[in-house]
């Protein structure tokens, strides 16, 4: 793989120290310090605290944030941002994550490291617009049409959020490619103590630039080892084009080239797929000798610690959590291993479609039975509910 450049945070953009501060706030702390310089957006609950407080603190580093008129304005004009040079990102939530699909194609066609931060919200249409949900993360993983794969992450705390938005912000740009940043209402409107670093234990992965001069210089051509190009800015002196046509190595569009067509897009999974064992974030507790795995994410998996916890106290139950931190790419020889040995995997999200638990099913492969326990949203699962299906699937 290419060699990353790493830094450290800049320390104007860090307000080290204890905070005691919700998440969309540490989402905010967290993008700064991982040099997050631009923002556009559109205000929408339960969101808007996120941009709020970055409009806030911009200023005083050095950036901007520029409120557009809609999400669809918001998803393409923090691309031209990139292009210029910074790093950037734009905050949604449910209606507005709709919004955005087209241009989430966009970034991922013409490789533009961005971040989407989704505060997820109960659906469809208007919905819960104040309560939370888990009802977009197939969205956030396929929701623009054509072949391509993106990375997201579900943080559960606000100190998650600080942290784990700094770690999209360096895979952005390791791969370039826009990374989905998905919260819920409840991780965003939640305050907890937030511990925020020194600058210099902020690692921080600079852009990809590349080393060629003018002239020498393809703006699509991959490294070899990764798949991923370099990059270059607006204004350094280099000719270059970005569309979102099917493009070559030039980036001249070559929209009726079957050949040229294939090997794009299938470098575009790839440079994912084939990395994604350096993607994967995961955490486990309990899951050496357990007989019922829970596996979740976000809200949930921290709201079924209690399930768990009743299951050991009143039946004895040995029940382990597996929590995914990166949901898409799936850590899948992972789960296969823990599939073999336990009697059922149960999936708390707050959704009743199964995103998740369908895409685990998949990878089981009938290994081990895969119980879905959806939720509406608009609130949280009960965790007597999660206890008595651990009982049951325990029988």
């Amino acid at each position: 793989m290419a060699e990353i450049k790493w830094t450290t945070a800049d320390p104007k953009g860090v307000l080290t120290g204890a905070h005691y501060i919700d998440g969309n706030h540490a989402a905010c702390e967290g993008a700064l310090a991982a040099g997050c310089r631009f923002a556009a957006g559109y205000p929408i609950t339960p969101s808007t605290e996120v941009v709020e407080r970055f409009a806030a603190r911009i200023p005083l580093v050095g950036g901007m944030f520029i409120q557009m008129e809609d999400e669809i304005a918001s998803s393409i004009c923090l691309q031209g941002a990139v292009w210029a040079g910074l790093k950037a990102m734009t905050v949604t939530s449910g209606p507005g994550f709709s919004l955005m699909m087209e241009h989430i194609g966009f970034a991922a066609m013409t490789e533009t490291p961005c971040v989407f931060v989704n505060v997820q919200r109960g659906g469809p249409s208007t919905g819960t617009p104040t309560l939370p949900a888990q009802g977009d993360m197939q969205q956030a993983r396929w929701g623009s049409h054509g072949d391509y794969e993106t990375i997201l992450i579900s943080p559960s705390s606000p100190q998650e959020c600080f942290e784990f938005i700094i770690d999209a912000f360096n895979l952005a740009e390791i791969y370039r490619v826009p990374v989905m940043f998905m919260m819920d209402e409840c991780v965003g409107h939640m305050t907890e103590k937030v511990v925020i670093p020194e600058p210099e234990k902020i690692k921080v992965v600079e852009r990809r630039w590349t080393d060629k001069k003018p002239g020498e210089y393809l703006p699509y051509q991959p490294d070899p080892e990764d798949l991923v190009p370099y990059m270059v800015k607006a204004g350094d002196g280099y000719r270059f084009h970005i569309t979102g046509l099917t493009h070559d190595e030039r980036g001249y569009p070559a929209a009726t080239d079957v050949e040229i067509h294939n090997n794009l897009v299938r470098r575009l999974c790839e440079k994912i797929t084939k990395n994604a064992h350096k993607i994967w974030k995961w955490e486990e507790k309990d899951t050496d000798d357990c007989d019922i795995l829970i596996l979740s994410y976000g809200i949930s998996a921290r709201v079924a610690l209690r399930g768990i916890e009743l299951a050991k106290e009143r039946k004895g139950i040995k029940v382990g959590l597996f929590r995914l931190i990166v949901v898409w790419p799936m850590p899948e020889q992972r789960i296969i291993e823990l599939a073999e040995k336990v009697k059922a995997i149960i999936v708390p999200e707050l959704n009743i479609r199964a995103q998740v638990a369908r895409e685990i099913e998949r990878i089981v492969k009938g290994r081990c039975p895969v119980i879905p326990l959806g939720h509406a949203g608009a609130g949280v699962h009960n965790p007597e509910d999660i206890y008595n299906a651990i009982v049951e699937a325990a029988k």
